[in-house]
């Protein structure tokens, strides 16, 4: 079951991170920008961890 929250969660912060990538770029905002990059590497790692639980079990 953390396997799909994991997933899930990723995917979540994937998306956020490029709507803020998106919207600082069309405002001119780098902040914004930066914390969408940010936000979309957390959400591979999510994924990341997810799918290694998928193969070795959720035992991690």
């Amino acid at each position: 079951m953390g396997e799909l929250n994991d997933k899930a969660k990723g995917l979540g912060n994937e998306i956020v991170g490029n709507i803020k990538q998106a919207a600082g770029k069309v405002s001119g905002n780098e902040r914004l920008q930066a914390e969408g990059i940010v936000q979309e590497r957390k959400g591979e790692g999510q994924n990341l961890k997810g799918k290694m639980k998928g193969m070795i079990g959720d035992k991690v």
